[in-house]
């Protein structure tokens, strides 16, 4: 008989102060087919157990594989807390904390110890107050892996991409270049052939200004910047549909003629997405040498503690990075 072995996610709690932990208890209770491994400290998920009302077998991680788990079962890669938490109060006492178990994970995944990563939210904010410059979790992998790396926003109804992420509204036209647009294009088309399994991915990109400029007349960054590029690529043989006017990209009609959409910022495609799918969205970061997957919401201090946060964003990114790994195993196994 082959048993096959459950694939390990290195599972991230992210600011301790926050609901990631309680949401981690409440993965853990599903009866997901993953060797769940949570990089934390193993008695902040014991006080997150206790707040959750929740049984949990807590395990010390021996890097071993198994063939079967139990709801409630949870490995831990037991990374210390520089304080004890207070929910809904972060201390930057455990920046170092944090910041350590993504390495731990990053570095896992890297040296093949781990098949993917799922990240729950951490607080930017206390990290940056503990002294230590910090963007976000997207920069710290990439800049792990040294890899050029592209946010992508995922539901099971749409993908979306993003040309430029946290930028002041005034300071995104600048920004829509040439070479960033052809960085973030070839970046997703080769992920979503290579983690997706589209062999001939069909991207709908967005344009900056309404009506996608209207002939120059409402902007010329279409004119100048993006139609250029897109047909440069286009002679490269991407399927590139667009520039689209935002307004419309998401009637059901055009849905149908593309598998991902790039928007130009951050909220010109992202209010669609989560208006449709909030707890189903997940945010994934394409171009990383392994499999990173993430909740697309914060760290709810205002729920932190109380044990009734909602834990469908993590189970639905923990899904869809062991869809990824499935997907990668069938690949490699066809090329075998």
């Amino acid at each position: 008989m082959n048993t096959q072995t459950l694939p390990r996610l290195a599972i991230t709690a992210g600011e301790p102060a926050g609901i990631g932990p309680e949401l981690i208890i409440r993965l853990a209770a599903t009866p997901l087919a993953a060797n769940f491994v949570a990089v934390t400290d193993r008695a902040l998920l014991e006080r997150a157990a206790q707040r959750c009302g929740q049984a949990v077998e807590l395990i010390d991680d021996d890097g071993g594989d198994i063939t079967e788990r139990t709801p409630g079962q949870l490995r831990v890669q037991h990374i210390p807390l520089g304080a004890t938490e207070t929910p809904g109060r972060p201390d930057p006492a455990n920046a170092k904390h944090v910041l350590a178990t993504l390495a731990e994970a990053a570095d896992g995944c890297l040296e093949g110890r781990y098949a993917a990563i799922v990240t729950a939210p951490l607080q930017k904010s206390s990290i940056n107050e503990a002294g230590i410059p910090f963007s976000g979790h997207t920069e710290f992998f990439a800049e792990r892996a040294r890899a050029d790396v592209v946010m992508m926003l995922a539901s099971p109804e749409l993908r979306v991409s993003l040309a430029t992420t946290h930028l002041p509204l005034a300071a995104v036209p600048a920004a829509i270049t040439h070479d960033t647009l052809v960085r973030v294009l070839r970046i997703a088309h080769r992920e979503l052939r290579g983690k997706f399994g589209l062999v001939e991915p069909r991207i709908a990109v967005l344009g900056l200004n309404p009506h996608a400029g209207e002939g120059g007349h409402l902007g010329r960054e279409e004119l100048d910047t993006i139609i250029p590029t897109l047909d440069a690529l286009r002679a490269e043989g991407m399927h590139l549909l667009g520039p689209l006017p935002a307004d419309t990209a998401f009637v059901p009609a055009l849905r149908e003629r593309y598998d991902a959409v790039l928007a130009m910022y951050h909220d010109q495609a992202l209010p669609v997405l989560k208006s449709e799918a909030f707890d189903r969205t997940v945010n994934l970061t394409l171009g990383l040498p392994f499999i990173r997957t993430s909740v697309d919401h914060g760290t709810a201090l205002d729920l932190a503690g109380t044990g009734r946060g909602d834990p469908a964003s993590l189970i639905a990114a923990t899904r869809m990075a062991l869809e990824l790994v499935a997907r990668r195993s069938a690949i490699a196994q066809g090329h075998s």
